[in-house]
């Protein structure tokens, strides 16, 4: 898990468990990607609730009100540790996807630029929040998600993922 240290990942012995149950799929979507799938996790229950008891377990009594979970996996882990821990979901959402009022943040990607937004008034200023994903890569999606957060003055705890994607810059 991208959030914990390599020492804490390799003595716990559900890590190698919770990686063996994601596929990975050569040249999807497009040649030279490994795409990480995530569904073959979600399949293994065991491997499932070892990956949410991680995270509960990290942030349990780190006083977090707020878990931000980003689009769309962020949506899978993000409300069972929320509900864990006794925070609120915040999903954090591609364009046009919210209804009412948002504030949004842009950022690019190696094709473009995208946006992110959540709705007005989901977080209040002081707010501890963690940020959830499935996978982080370049962090650029991670990072927009962290200034869209501070810009109304929560304070970031962490961000966690389930996968990191080591050797990209």
């Amino acid at each position: 898990m991208a959030s914990q240290d390599e020492q804490q990942q390799q003595q716990d012995p559900r890590i190698p468990k919770i990686s063996s149950a994601i596929r990975v799929i050569p040249n999807f979507p497009k040649p030279g990607i490994m795409f990480q799938d995530i569904t073959t996790l979600l399949l293994d229950t065991k491997a499932f609730s070892d990956t949410i008891d991680l995270f509960v377990e990290r942030y349990k009594g780190q006083n977090i009100s707020v878990v931000a979970g980003i689009e769309a996996r962020g949506f899978i882990f993000g409300p069972p540790i929320a509900l864990a821990i006794g925070a609120k979901f915040v999903p954090l959402r591609k364009p046009n996807k919210l209804p009412g009022e948002v504030i949004s943040e842009e950022y690019s990607l190696e094709y473009g630029k995208d946006k992110m937004e959540m709705h007005v008034g989901a977080v209040q200023a002081g707010e501890r929040a963690l940020i959830i994903d499935d996978l982080v890569a370049t962090g650029g999606t991670l990072s927009a998600a962290i200034r869209l957060l501070e810009r109304v003055g929560v304070h970031i705890v962490e961000c966690a993922c389930v996968i990191e994607l080591s050797g990209l810059k």
